[in-house]
């Protein structure tokens, strides 16, 4: 495979998670100190002989704006947690200085691996997060809206917290609500600006600095988008709206601070001007492809040394396609990132160990690091195609507001569909060998199952969920009980992925709120193969768990 190697190769590839619903329910005692065994420390170097004088100090103040994203995100889910943090502070017993590593790793007393099962008192972790008050109900939050539509705009709102006003319900904005925090990192964002030397970062900077104050994150992302010829890349501010169960609405604060690989970057120049063609390429009518989405899609290979927030929550991210804001995707398109270290970290801690013990012998050959890696990559330009901007019942709206939700699982299992399903695109458009086709198929099937061990109740794992028992249904994947070892039919494996791909697809096209409902409540199971390889993995570490070589500096 030497071709895709001297344009893709970056030292060690893996799938991508880009880091909702279970029947199923997590029994027996609970360990603490079994579940932190689970995420490996993993130490992420930071290279700081590769910047400049004002380099170094532009990192510095975006690492402690960075440092206030953790913060505003600890607020975000859940109200208790900076009092729980405060008691386990206080503490000085060996229980507590267990359950405070496990809460720092979870960012709250609720284990994300075992379905949100709280490990610190016995409360459920609301629906709803800290974003809505924590007794209000999907009906009452829809009955306002009803009642009161001139509210709709600010309660759907990404960037607004809801709560009671004695009889009433308000819709704060995150620049007030969070007025404190966000003033403090606008003012670190402005002297970072102050000593960078690159325009394009400059301007970001002092533009995602208004944002935090004005609640408007339209032009900063534009700019965010224009970023070039920069050493430094981050992103930060409020994006992923996962942690919202309640409606998929609010976007929940994260950082990445990263040291940009300019020649790995390079190589990925090739996959740029194929984004409209796999547009065409969807399986579904013309009528519901999305050709008006901007097309600059940059991509870029980089190094991370801190992250922040959402992203920083039980398991790591190892790439992600920014913004969401359908407006700006519309005039720019999206970045895509993959994040080269932790890639690297991952491939030799998971995703091997794991092919070995699921997939049938035979198969076992065909898992390659460019598979992984090439998934990695079509999966976060998937996240860029497809319904976007739809029309309901002659209202124009978008995908995300319709599904509610339902929406970050269903999102999540489009890209990782189309992820394989535009690698074999990229075959028949010649940029692959045609013998790289059943790497594509193994390596997918054996990372459905490092997806799927975050808990499917989680984004990405209950997305892999729907596809591995759609397939098995099928008859794209197969099980052997006798050696509970798991295959790719790969005479039938494309034709059912399309088909689950149509599926899919036409459900954000139509806005399909039930559909989306009754694709998860059927497929987002633990089904009988399921939960026999789960139990065969489960020796093995669910993930990494950074040591920031930055926090010693700076700490």
């Amino acid at each position: 495979m030497k071709f895709i190697i001297t344009i893709l190769f970056i030292s060690g590839l893996v799938l991508s998670g880009c880091d909702n619903q279970n029947d199923s329910k997590p029994e027996g005692p609970y360990l603490v100190k079994e579940q932190i065994s689970k995420f490996v420390p993993t130490e992420l170097k930071y290279n700081v002989r590769s910047l400049d004088e004002r380099q170094k100090i532009v990192v510095e103040k975006l690492y402690q704006a960075s440092k206030i994203m953790d913060r505003i995100f600890l607020d975000q889910v859940y109200s208790k947690n900076k009092q729980i943090k405060a008691d386990l502070m206080a503490k000085d017993k060996e229980e507590a200085n267990d359950q405070l590593e496990l809460f720092n790793i979870m960012f709250g007393p609720f284990d994300r691996l075992e379905h949100e099962r709280p490990f610190i008192g016995i409360e459920e972790k609301p629906l709803g997060a800290n974003f809505y008050p924590e007794d209000l109900s999907k009906k009452e939050f829809e009955n306002w809206i009803k009642n009161h539509p001139e509210d709709e705009s600010a309660f759907t709102s990404e960037f607004t917290v809801i709560r009671r006003d004695r009889e009433k319900l308000v819709a704060i904005p995150y620049s007030e609500f969070y007025k404190d925090d966000l003033t403090k990192a606008a003012k670190l964002l402005l002297k970072a600006a102050e000593y960078t030397d690159n325009v394009s970062l400059k301007k970001y900077l002092q533009s995602r600095a208004d944002a935090f104050l004005s609640n408007d994150y339209y032009q900063s992302d534009m700019d965010w988008m224009d970023l070039s010829d920069n050493d430094i890349e981050i992103v930060i501010g409020p994006y992923e709206v996962y942690e919202d169960r309640l409606f998929n609405y609010k976007t929940s604060f994260e950082s990445f601070l990263t040291i940009k690989d300019r020649a790995e970057s390079k190589k990925l120049d090739v996959f740029k001007k194929y984004l409209k063609d796999m547009e065409i390429h969807l399986p579904i009518p013309d009528e519901h492809k999305n050709f008006e989405r901007g097309s600059e899609s940059p991509l870029a290979v980089v190094n991370e040394i801190f992250t922040a927030g959402d992203t920083k929550a039980g398991i790591q991210t190892i790439a992600f396609n920014l913004p969401n804001d359908e407006r700006v995707r519309k005039a720019k398109g999206s970045k895509k990132v993959m994040l080269k270290n932790i890639i690297e970290a991952k491939f030799k801690t998971l995703l091997k160990p794991i092919a070995e013990i699921v997939l049938v012998p035979d198969q076992l050959k065909y898992v390659s690091f460019d598979a992984f890696f090439n998934h990695s990559l079509m999966h976060e330009m998937s996240h860029g195609i497809g319904p976007g901007f739809i029309t309901v019942d002659g209202r124009d709206t978008e995908v995300k507001k319709e599904l509610k939700e339902t929406y970050s699982t269903l999102e999540e299992c489009k890209a990782d569909i189309l992820g394989t399903y535009n690698n074999i695109f990229m075959i028949k458009k010649g940029v692959f060998p045609k013998e790289f086709e059943n790497e594509v198929w193994a390596t997918f099937l054996a990372g459905a199952f490092r997806s799927m061990r975050f808990g499917i109740n989680e984004a990405h794992g209950g997305g892999n969920a729907i596809i591995y028992n759609f397939l098995i249904e099928k008859g794209g994947f197969e099980y052997d009980k006798s050696t509970r070892k798991v295959k790719v039919n790969f005479e039938k494996a494309y034709n059912v992925l399309e088909e689950l791909a149509n599926k899919l697809l036409m459900i954000q096209a139509e806005g399909n709120y039930q559909g989306a409902k009754d694709l998860i409540k059927k497929y987002v199971v633990q089904s009988p193969s399921m939960k026999t390889l789960l139990a065969e993995l489960s020796d093995l570490p669910v993930d990494i768990k950074p040591v920031y070589e930055i926090e010693k500096m700076y700490e």
